[in-house]
């Protein structure tokens, strides 16, 4: 079903191929990875596939010298594996392939954890990748230009149940139990078989004493204590759910200035569903009080998916004063500041010393004005 709705890299990955270099795409499971290359990949000839997550086929690819590759590949033009951050040394085998093969073959690998894929193959395959990352569906990948209306209809179910494709394309009353599959059965999935993390309760009550506080700055030596965990522990952890695609952080923009207060980061969720998952609550926007918090997360991830998509790169943050004064995201591009207040209703403010930076602008986007900030 996934496959109807087409992804905003889909062309960019596509004309990437046959140029000398393995393409690496990563992001969460669940997301599309395998749909996605299943799509472009559809009708090509001489299409090799290896899924990792089955032990044969992981055995195939590790621990093999060239030889033995070449002969496993035969004369497919194009190699995939699924998975790939399950493959030991994925990284080597990899270099192997791309330094033999060049441009006469491509190898396109996807992985869920950035740890394992992505640090596991840096060194051995410096210049010899380009790397592309899938988030759930972008509100540009579901809506056209001129479907503004519709949007408007599904934007709480958005900040309810997220956009993860499956979640999406399910009726309303699949939609709680899909996320919690999701949360019980993948969020942790990888954390635990490759980060040698044998306590998914612990994970878990640390997530979800981060999605309480969406939208706020976060202690981790307080949240150690709310779960019991020393900070080393609690650092390491974040790391791992960083690095598996689960949440990010929005750290403080600050300079020398005595008048910033916050040196705390943010945390966001990649997709609302699975926060609300993790805290099980569904309930319809009227009957909450994190809706700021929500409407926040949704509109920063979304930009963020935009900027990464569109490959225009920004520093991202947030910035908060002692007097009070505060900007909810800050888009740093050279130079230049782009301060945004986000706001769920209509009320304005105006922090008159975050105008004080040189090169700084200010922007309030509400309902009214997201469409324009998300580009949709």
């Amino acid at each position: 079903m996934e496959g109807h709705i087409q992804r905003e890299i889909q062309k960019s990955l596509l004309n990437d191929f046959f140029k000398g270099k393995v393409i690496i795409l990563a992001g969460a499971r669940q997301v599309g990875k395998t749909t996605l290359v299943e799509t472009i990949l559809k009708g090509k000839e001489g299409l090799i596939s290896f899924n990792a997550d089955n032990p044969t086929d992981r055995g195939k690819l590790e621990k093999k010298d060239l030889e033995q590759l070449t002969s496993i590949i035969g004369n497919a033009k194009v190699i995939f594996i699924d998975e790939a951050q399950k493959v030991v040394d994925i990284g080597n085998t990899l270099k192997l392939l791309i330094d033999h093969y060049g441009k006469e073959k491509q190898i396109i690998a996807t992985g869920s954890s950035s740890l394992n894929l992505l640090s596991n193959t840096s060194e051995s395959l410096t210049g010899r990748k380009y790397v592309y990352e899938l988030y759930s569906l972008s509100v540009r990948e579901i809506y056209f230009e001129d479907e503004h209306l519709r949007l408007d209809k599904e934007l709480d179910d958005l900040l309810i149940y997220g956009s993860y494709p499956e979640i999406y394309l399910s009726s309303v009353e699949n939609k709680q139990r899909l996320l919690i599959e999701i949360t019980n059965s993948y969020l942790y999935q990888d954390i635990l078989e490759l980060e040698q993390v044998r306590n998914p309760e612990t994970l878990n009550k640390l997530l979800s004493a981060i999605a309480l506080q969406i939208g706020s700055e976060v202690s981790l030596s307080e949240l150690g204590k709310t779960v019991n965990l020393d900070l080393k522990t609690v650092e390491r952890y974040i790391d791992l759910l960083e690095k598996n695609y689960v949440l990010f952080r929005l750290p403080p923009y600050y300079t020398n200035q005595r008048k910033t207060l916050s040196k705390l980061n943010k945390f966001y969720f990649y997709d609302l569903g699975i926060r609300n998952a993790l805290i099980n609550n569904f309930n319809n926007l009227d009957k909450r009080s994190d809706v700021g918090g929500l409407w926040e997360n949704f509109l920063i991830v979304e930009r963020m998916k935009l900027r990464r998509y569109k490959r225009m790169y920004a520093k991202q943050y947030f910035w908060k004063t002692y007097d009070g004064s505060e900007v909810d995201l800050v888009e740093q591009v050279a130079e230049k500041l782009h301060g945004y207040e986000i706001k769920w209703g209509r009320e304005r403010s105006s922090p008159k010393t975050w105008l004080e930076y040189p090169n700084s602008s200010y922007e309030v986007v509400n309902k009214e004005n997201f469409k324009s900030f998300l580009e949709v």
